[in-house]
């Protein structure tokens, strides 16, 4: 009988032994899971800091390209060191990094569209008459010219006046035009938001307004919208210390939809004529001066053509830097806003970062 007991608890404590091996060879594994998720998310969280800090120095690289610039001189063109992507690739091949690359990209900001100076700042209530032109002929070639079925039923004049009753500073039944939209319009839409009555400061504002459909605002059939030809920047402090936008697109770097609206209707090919001239080379070196405000006369065929003076300008100071790490499979881009002015203090040329975006 002893024997029989001895024997049941020797069985019982194989048992007890076993199921304990068990748990820990389980909680062994399931601990050796957890650290290796650990170890992995520890990584990819120091490769990303090592991407950011990789992607900020390219930004910090754009704006000495900028201010190194800015001291050879005041004129600004698709010329120009910064808007040369080999000239670019060559500098950051000489920085070096262990492991991964940067991209930088250099635009100028001031070869857009100043939503904001369709109004006369800073009083905020009257149309700025050449932008209206200007803006009415920019939508009539981006809607028709290119037949995108979506752009059917938009008219430019209902997109020029909303926009306008969008940053003009009166909000009451003085719509513009028959086809313009204060606040009650949009308090009457699900959900309702008010009219901004003020300055725009991020692009996708517009995408509220009043006929700027999404199609329109991103662009659809292939062809680009209005995000791509638009900005909010380029304000100015005015002569009684207050803003203004005064809305002068630099024709040394504007696209081809921008310079069709800044010449009189019906010149789109005059206006290719103008965007190819600028970049005319002989022995990689360029041929033409783009210093003068009315260069653009000298190409074939536009001798006779007058671009409006409130339009045009040579030179910018606001330029949009993307600068983009790459490591291993992942990557970090850095999209920055500057606006390249003198210190008052030192008297030196920076850039100040007016808008800062990781994504």
């Amino acid at each position: 009988m002893a024997i029989k007991i001895l024997k049941n608890s020797r069985g019982i404590a194989l048992l007890v032994t076993l199921s304990v091996v068990s748990v820990l060879v389980v909680a062994s594994l399931e601990m050796n899971k957890k650290m290796r998720s650990a170890v992995f998310s520890a990584a990819t969280t120091r490769d990303q800091m090592t991407m950011l800090s990789m992607a900020s120095s390219g930004v910090n690289l754009a704006e000495a390209i900028l201010v190194k610039d800015k001291k050879v001189s005041t004129i600004d063109s698709l010329q120009d060191d910064w808007a040369n992507s080999d000239k670019i690739s060559e500098i950051l091949a000489d920085i070096p990094f262990e492991d991964g690359s940067i991209t930088l990209t250099i635009k100028d900001e001031l070869g857009k569209i100043q939503v904001n100076s369709l109004v006369q700042f800073p009083e905020g209530h009257n149309f700025n008459e050449s932008q209206r032109a200007m803006w009415e002929r920019f939508l009539g070639f981006l809607m028709y010219k290119n037949e995108v079925e979506a752009f059917e039923d938009i008219e430019p004049t209902t997109i020029v006046n909303s926009i306008k009753d969008w940053l003009d500073s009166g909000d009451d039944d003085a719509i513009t035009g028959l086809n313009g939209a204060e606040s009650d319009y949009y308090q009457d839409l699900d959900p309702p938001y008010p009219c901004k009555n003020g300055p725009i400061t991020y692009l996708g504002e517009l995408a509220l307004i009043k006929g700027i459909t999404p199609e329109l605002f991103q662009g659809a059939g292939g062809e680009q919208g209005l995000s791509k030809f638009i900005t909010v920047f380029g304000m100015k402090k005015s002569s009684n210390n207050s803003f203004t936008y005064d809305g002068k697109i630099n024709i040394n770097t504007a696209d081809l939809p921008t310079l069709v609206a800044m010449l009189p209707f019906g010149n789109e090919d005059l206006a290719r004529a103008i965007y190819e001239y600028r970049m005319e080379t002989s022995d990689s070196v360029y041929i033409h001066d783009l210093s003068s405000p009315t260069w653009y006369k000298n190409v074939p065929g536009v001798g006779d053509i007058q671009i409006d003076p409130n339009l045009i300008t040579t030179s910018s100071d606001f330029f949009r830097i993307e600068s983009m790490a790459k490591l291993k499979e992942m990557s970090v881009k850095i999209t920055t806003v500057v606006k390249r002015e003198k210190n008052t203090k030192t008297g030196k040329w920076e850039c100040n970062i007016l808008r800062w975006e990781i994504g």
